[in-house]
């Protein structure tokens, strides 16, 4: 593995998010990001792609295009397959998959293309082949031309290995903390969630403020590659530095459930000493003391949880509370229905992209400071 070597680097987002994202990956330094279709494109070698996995929080996984070729049929797909040099890649002891996908080619058969190539790496390289192998080859044949690319990441990059406890309809922390960047979060002011569920906001700016890896916890599937360099990646992962956050990060929630789940999930995190969590009604919220900051919130909302109209009061109810008394505080609230939103009667700023989030498309809705 020659750390030298630059990758085409495609770093997978939740649609609808990748300009956050691309933001995020000029903020950390990434070489030229350029947002795509689902993601953002960059470029860099074996650190860089370390990097993203271990430390951008808007990533859901990060692909390495690893080379490509022409193949009009699939006796050439196959010969040219076999060429390939996935002793560079992958290791013979290591199980292995193949996904393909075709479009706008002479093979379109991508059940037929993932067969041929997955014989020819089996019967070149010898490497075992497995429906649920961590190393992931995606073979994408478009306008003729088959582009392989490794996923480096394995599980999903929103499972960050800190949150055994979730409950109903939970925010992907990937989205948690693209849409706290959309707020303009920084990690430098309190946060408040006043629907916490699992707290997922509470923790990812805890995490943020704190200076804390996201992929601190978890194994990669890029450990198990071809030349892996263990010692320059535990060098990488150790030089991460830790601030205690001056400021705390405030969770509350109807539930008792979810206030407990919350500080379980926070403890595990290492984020405790900076969060709060309580069983509170909408109508009991107070600021914290100290500076104004940012209330985010994920409330229920219809075809996610109950019946938009008895969801009209709550909002009211919310809009209310952060207009009397949250002055000067930021408010972002995730919803369906441009309806719900209104009912707050809180003024925001233009909205971006919708976002799909478990099969539901939501806006994020910001306001400025409040009067």
């Amino acid at each position: 593995m020659d750390k030298r070597e630059d990758f085409d680097i495609y770093v997978v987002t939740t649609p609808g998010l990748e300009s956050a994202l691309c933001a995020e990956m000029m903020a950390a330094g990434f070489t030229d990001p350029q947002p795509g279709k689902g993601g953002v494109n960059t470029r860099g070698g074996w650190t860089e792609i370390w990097r993203a996995n271990l430390e951008l929080r808007g990533a859901t996984r990060v692909l390495v295009r690893i080379g490509s070729f022409r193949a009009l049929h699939l006796a050439q797909l196959d010969k040219r397959a076999r060429r390939f040099p996935w002793a560079t890649f992958l290791r013979p002891d290591v199980p292995v998959k193949v996904e393909a996908s075709c479009t706008k080619s002479r093979i379109y058969h991508a059940g037929a293309a993932a067969e041929r190539i997955t014989r020819a790496l089996s019967e070149e390289l010898g490497a075992p082949i497995a429906d649920d192998a961590e190393i992931v080859i995606k073979a994408r044949i478009d306008d003729d031309l088959c582009t392989f690319s490794i996923d480096t990441s394995g599980e999903s990059l929103h499972k960050r290995g800190h949150k055994e406890a979730v409950n109903k309809a939970p925010m992907r922390e990937t989205m948690a903390a693209l849409f706290l960047r959309q707020c303009g979060y920084d990690g430098h002011e309190p946060v408040v969630d006043p629907m916490c569920g699992s707290g997922t906001f509470v923790i990812e700016a805890a995490e943020i403020a704190a200076g804390l890896k996201p992929g601190r916890s978890r194994s990669f599937a890029f450990e198990r590659l071809a030349g892996f360099d263990a010692a320059a990646w535990d060098a990488l992962k150790a030089s991460a530095t830790l601030t205690a956050p001056t400021m705390r990060f405030h969770g509350s929630d109807r539930d008792a459930g979810a206030v407990k789940m919350s500080q379980d999930n926070a403890m595990r995190a290492g984020v405790a000493d900076w969060t709060d969590f309580r069983r509170q009604a909408i109508s009991d919220l107070t600021p914290p003391d100290g500076p104004a900051g940012l209330v985010i919130v994920n409330p229920p909302y219809g075809g996610r949880i109950g019946d938009t109209k008895q969801l009209y009061a709550l909002y009211g109810s919310l809009g209310r509370v952060l207009r009397e008394r949250f002055h000067g505080w930021r408010v972002g609230i995730i919803t369906n229905e441009p309806a719900l939103a209104k009912v707050t009667d809180l003024s925001f700023l233009p909205t971006g992209a919708p976002v799909l989030h478990g099969g539901i498309k939501v806006i994020l809705y910001r306001t400025a400071p409040l009067a």
